[in-house]
């Protein structure tokens, strides 16, 4: 049986990698931080913000309502504060769905 690495999870991401990882500016990052309570990135002592995972699935919801629904901030805002966890078991199934999509798609094209 062959060794198999285990999966690392970084407990704190830089602004940098997060702003990669959506491919939007760092300034946005910034911006969305101030307009969004529910991402609070940690500061280290030279300042730098640290996001946990948390911070960054949180980020994926809003960047999922502002970018990809084309929701605007104060109604992103106010469809967390009222119905957050209704939004959240939603974006899960589309993104459970989504990445049903890819797995099918990749074993069309490896056929």
């Amino acid at each position: 049986m062959p060794y198999k690495e285990p999966k690392v999870e970084k407990v704190f991401y830089t602004i940098g990698e997060v702003a990669e990882m959506f491919h939007v500016n760092t300034s946005l990052v910034r911006y969305w931080e101030k307009e969004f309570d529910i991402i609070k990135p940690k500061k280290n002592k030279k300042g730098n913000r640290l996001f946990t995972p948390q911070d960054v699935q949180n980020f994926h919801l809003i960047y999922h309502l502002v970018k990809e629904k084309g929701m605007t901030l104060k109604g992103a805002r106010k469809k967390l504060r009222e119905n957050r966890e209704d939004t959240v078991n939603n974006f899960q199934v589309i993104e459970s769905l989504q990445n049903i999509r890819k797995m099918l798609i990749d074993i069309r094209d490896s056929l």
